[in-house]
């Protein structure tokens, strides 16, 4: 993938980083691993596993059906791995000209 993930699929891949996940956990996992920052609502969550998917990036689990209700696990492909691995990378690098240039000029405090 060469393009840049936006920062809900950023979350969500690296989310799965460890392993297979649902939903529910997916989106605690974002919220933990952004601290906070990233709130995703269930419709966000679900078209971003949807969009994941279709480019190759996670793979959906079978469903299961655990106390009433459905769910599906997800897990990250070779190729989502290497996504968002690429695209910490580039934030890195992004970073770094930032800090490299602030570390030259020195603001002054308002």
């Amino acid at each position: 993938m060469s393009r840049p993930l936006r920062e809900p699929s950023y979350f969500v891949l690296a989310a799965l980083i460890d392993g297979p996940l649902h939903g529910y956990a997916i989106l605690k996992q974002v919220l933990e691993l952004s601290d906070g920052r990233v709130r995703l609502s269930t419709g966000t969550l679900y078209g971003a596993l949807e969009r994941l998917t279709a480019d190759g990036l996670l793979l959906p689990g079978a469903e299961e059906v655990v106390e009433g209700r459905p769910r599906r696990a997800y897990s990250l492909t070779p190729t989502g791995l290497t996504a968002v691995t690429a695209e910490a990378e580039r934030l890195e690098a992004a970073a770094r000209v930032v800090m490299a240039r602030t570390s030259i000029v020195r603001v002054s405090p308002a």
